[in-house]
């Protein structure tokens, strides 16, 4: 069966360590992961990653993907030039095609009203509230939250991140995202022969 690329989401100063652990994964399960930038220009990440577009924002479609990553970046807080982005989310959404927010890119999604109906997590609750949303009593105070087709996550979680994509794109079933998450996040020594022996090739 051929799957729909991914498509990430990649501006400057986006965070290089938030996304890693899902790209990787979903590579390694078969998915092509295509990336996305403003006019599909290079650009470069925090720590001085300086990747290369696959396309421009302007060119990504719903139908052509299988899930939209939007990573946090400095400039998600520093004005509105990645509003696009957000409104790209919305279109996916619209579509029913999934999205997944980390960090910053969580309060760009709340100025654009996504998160208002949808239980959702952040950095913090106090961190979405400037922004205006009308969705604080949707907030939850937990790794990561999948509701419906949309995760978001906090800075601190690309590991939970990465499991929720998993689970919403349905890579692995239960058990093995399980030991998936406890092998990378919790360093479970006994969740590799779990792991290993689910995706040996």
């Amino acid at each position: 069966m051929t799957r729909r690329p991914v498509h990430l989401a990649l501006y400057d100063t986006f965070a290089d360590w938030e996304t890693g652990h899902a790209t990787a994964h979903l590579a390694r399960a078969g998915y092509e992961v295509r990336t996305v930038t403003p006019a599909g220009e290079p650009v470069t990440g925090i720590g001085g990653l300086r990747v290369l577009s696959d396309l421009a924002l302007d060119a990504l479609r719903p139908e052509d993907s299988a899930l939209l990553i939007l990573p946090g970046a400095d400039r998600w807080d520093e004005g509105d030039d990645l509003a696009p982005f957000a409104r790209a989310a919305r279109a996916f959404l619209d579509a029913g095609v999934p999205v997944a927010a980390i960090c910053g890119a969580t309060a760009g999604l709340a100025r654009e009203g996504l998160l208002d109906g949808r239980a959702h997590t952040s950095a913090a609750s106090f961190y979405l509230a400037a922004t205006g949303y009308a969705g604080g009593d949707r907030y939850v105070e937990a790794d990561a939250v999948t509701d419906g087709g949309l995760v978001t996550a906090g800075p601190t979680e690309p590991v939970a991140f990465a499991r929720e994509i998993l689970r919403l794109l349905g890579v692995h079933d239960d058990a093995v995202t399980d030991a998936w998450y406890r092998l990378f996040h919790d360093s479970d020594p006994e969740a590799y022969a779990v792991y290993a022996k689910a995706t040996a090739r």
